[in-house]
C-alpha cells in the first residue's frame, strides 16, 4: 500500500481545506475525488474539523486524509483517533514532531528559516512543508532557502493558486503544493461540490502539464 506522503507527492497537490460543517465533509471528499485529487488536508481551525475528518475516513477509504493547523499534541490525537493519516503544522512544534514520530505517524511541519529545516533534519524529516509560501518570498525564496539542502522537499503552501501553481510544480525541490482555493468555506458551506469539482479538475490538468500523468516523485 502506498504510504500517505508518498501518495500526496504522486498527486502534487493536496485541498487545504477549512470546512464549518461536518455535514459537508462526505460531499466535498467526494467532488475532490471525482475532479482527480483524492486526498485533503482539514485543518484544525474549525470545530468541526475532527467530525469531518472521521466522517471522510468512514465513508471514503481511499481518500488520502491529513489534519492540518494541528498546534498541540492533543490535536494531533484527535485527528488521528478521527482517522487522519497525516499530520501538519503550520510551524515546527518539536512536541507535535515528537509525538508522530513516536506513534509512526506521517508529519510535515511548517518550516520558513533554514534553522527550522535544520531541526526537522534533525529529526529524520525530508519533507517539510513551507508556509507562508507567497509571504515568504515565493519562488525565488523557495529556491534560495532550499539550496543547501539537496535532499529535502517541500510542500509549498499559503497564496498558491491556479496562477501561480505551475511556477511552484516546476521546481525539483516541491514535492507538492498546498491549495485552499480549490474549495474555499463559501463554497463548501453554500453546497457548490460541482464547482468544487469543476476547480480540481482545471488543477488537475495543469498538474499533468508541469509533472506527467503518472506524477513525477
Amino acid at each position: 500500500m502506498t504510504q500517505p506522503l508518498e501518495r500526496l507527492g504522486e498527486l502534487a497537490l493536496v485541498p487545504v481545506i477549512e470546512i464549518q460543517h461536518a455535514e459537508h465533509a462526505v460531499r466535498l471528499g467526494e467532488a475532490l475525488a471525482a475532479g482527480g485529487l483524492p486526498c485533503v488536508e482539514i485543518t484544525f481551525r474549525t470545530a468541526a474539523a475532527e467530525e469531518s475528518i472521521r466522517r471522510i475516513a468512514s465513508a471514503l477509504p481511499q481518500v488520502v486524509i491529513g489534519a492540518g493547523t494541528v498546534l498541540a499534541v492533543d490535536q494531533a490525537q484527535q485527528a488521528v483517533l478521527a482517522g487522519a493519516q497525516f499530520i501538519v503544522s503550520p510551524g515546527f512544534n518539536p512536541r507535535v514532531v515528537d509525538w508522530c514520530l513516536e506513534h509512526e505517524v506521517p508529519v510535515t511541519p511548517g518550516v520558513a528559516t533554514p534553522t527550522e529545516i535544520d531541526m526537522a533534519l534533525d529529526k529524520g524529516l525530508h519533507i517539510l512543508k513551507f508556509f507562508p509560501a507567497e509571504a515568504l518570498g515565493g519562488v525565488a525564496m523557495l529556491k534560495a532557502i532550499a539550496a543547501p539542502y539537496g535532499g529535502v522537499k517541500f510542500i509549498p503552501t499559503g497564496g498558491i493558486n491556479l496562477q501561480n501553481l505551475a511556477d511552484y510544480l516546476k521546481l525539483p525541490m516541491v514535492y507538492a503544493c498546498g491549495g485552499s482555493w480549490l474549495a474555499p468555506a463559501k463554497l463548501i458551506s453554500a453546497g457548490a461540490f460541482d464547482e468544487i469539482t469543476r476547480l480540481t479538475r482545471e488543477a488537475v490538468v495543469l498538474v499533468r502539464q508541469c509533472r506527467g500523468a503518472g506524477g513525477s516523485q
